[in-house]
């Protein structure tokens, strides 16, 4: 019996790449995209020799030709962290939009199930606290978080209109704060920020007066609840996080403490539209999946910073 072939955009990101090694792992034949923008070719490095994973630099804003069979089309490509989307607007823009549609359309031509990784961020700035599915959020649309929150929200509309009319089997998922190993030290998330600092002995900085809350998901347990939707035949948006909740002021006294670092706590204004409350309500995954986080934000941040640590060098 031949393997099914999964062609995962964004591959050779932070999630993209650990994407690759779990579905390597259950006996897929991968085909990891990607243009490098954000992504390193050092997080697939490990799985060059391996004879069912192909890595091809494409962009995915342009025509995606692939032959052969592919009976999964994973949708990762874009940028995510706010230093990256605020310094790359229209690429983010376009990887939302026209990406999109070209990954749509690959699923399309080869009967292939579709899966959109989309993001906590289209429910904006929420007035609803925790963020259920059903809820349509609190988006500023020409506020410079815009182009992130408005390209997320375009391709799950885009992937919907394909699902109707096209009948295209298609999974989303909305991803809540992730951190593990293969993040950009500098990419200006909270946790690697933080780690960056901390390793460094430089100040961690906290915005505002760091009372704003996030909900921290190792990255094991994220890949294991998106693999679980990929295999599952749900087509509406399922979040996937972790729901306990940190206050950033918490987070950064606690990596402050598993860092050993003389470093201190400086605080600097909020930038705008940062969202003041992020929590998953994860009763939908719970349900439809059988899922529910499992490695506690101690345990994570500790393997974290141990990778961290081993890499800082090739890091900087």
């Amino acid at each position: 019996m031949s393997k099914k072939t999964a062609l995962i955009t964004g591959g050779a990101g932070f999630l993209g790449s650990h994407l690759c090694d779990r579905l390597i792992a259950e006996g897929f034949r991968v085909i990891c995209m990607d243009n490098l923008v954000t992504g390193n070719e050092r997080n697939i490095r490990h799985l060059l020799k391996n004879r069912d994973f192909v890595f091809i630099r494409h962009d995915v804003s342009k025509f995606i030709g692939v032959k052969g069979n592919v009976e999964y089309v994973l949708h990762f490509a874009s940028p995510a962290s706010p230093e990256d989307y605020l310094k790359l607007p229209i690429q983010t823009l376009k990887v939302g939009s026209l990406g999109t549609h070209n990954a749509l359309g690959l699923a399309k031509e080869k009967k292939a199930v579709f899966f959109l990784a989309s993001t906590s961020e289209v429910y904006g700035d929420p007035l609803v606290h925790p963020q259920v599915e059903k809820y349509w959020g609190n988006v500023n649309p020409v506020g410079i978080r815009g182009c992130y929150d408005e390209a997320k929200r375009f391709a799950e509309a885009m992937t919907m209109a394909y699902h109707r009319v096209h009948r295209i089997d298609t999974r989303i998922v909305r991803i809540f704060n992730t951190y593990g190993p293969r993040m950009r030290i500098r990419d200006g998330r909270v946790v690697p920020n933080f780690i960056y600092q901390a390793l460094n002995g430089k100040p961690l900085t906290v915005y505002g007066r760091g009372s704003q809350t996030r909900s921290f998901c190792y990255v094991d347990d994220l890949i294991d609840g998106i693999y679980r939707l990929m295999r599952s035949r749900f087509n509406d948006p399922v979040n996937i996080g972790n729901p306990r909740e940190f206050t950033i002021l918490t987070l950064a006294r606690i990596l402050l403490r598993l860092s050993d670092t003389k470093s201190k706590i400086v605080f600097k204004p909020l930038p705008q539209d940062d969202p003041k409350q992020r929590k998953p309500d994860i009763s939908r995954a719970r349900k439809v999946l059988g899922w529910e986080p499992k490695i506690p934000l101690e345990k994570g941040l500790k393997l974290t910073l141990a990778w961290f640590k081993n890499n800082l060098k090739t890091l900087q």
